[in-house]
């Protein structure tokens, strides 16, 4: 499937229930942050260990699988309404991030962009 497939899947899927005038930019954003929540919850105690290994864990793994399904509807939901192309957005990103965390300076490190030097 193609993100422009899922896409049109979730927009006949509101459509055959009449939800798209809920889906308006501000109800998928919060439905999205909504969903993100859910999925941090999952992670919210582990520790670094335990949620390496979240995937091997018989009653966690279908729960992230779950909630990692929902914010990725909802994301690709959200661009479809805006009218946004989400493949271009993430190139022009990972861009940008190339330019602002070039691998001499960053390798290694978990700092932000501005304390890098350079």
């Amino acid at each position: 499937m193609t993100i422009g497939s899922l896409q049109k899947s979730l927009a006949d899927f509101a459509a055959e229930r009449d939800w798209e005038q809920f889906h308006t930019p501000k109800n998928l954003a919060m439905a999205l942050a909504g969903e993100s929540g859910e999925l941090l919850e999952i992670f919210q105690w582990l520790t670094p260990d335990q949620s390496s290994a979240v995937m091997d864990d018989p009653v966690r793994a279908p729960q992230v699988r779950e909630e990692m399904a929902d914010v990725f509807a909802y994301l690709l939901r959200l661009a479809d309404v805006l009218d946004l192309d989400l493949e271009q957005a993430l190139v022009e990103k990972i861009e940008t991030n190339h330019r602002k965390y070039p691998a001499h300076l960053a390798r290694g490190r978990a700092d932000k962009y501005t304390q890098l030097g350079g």
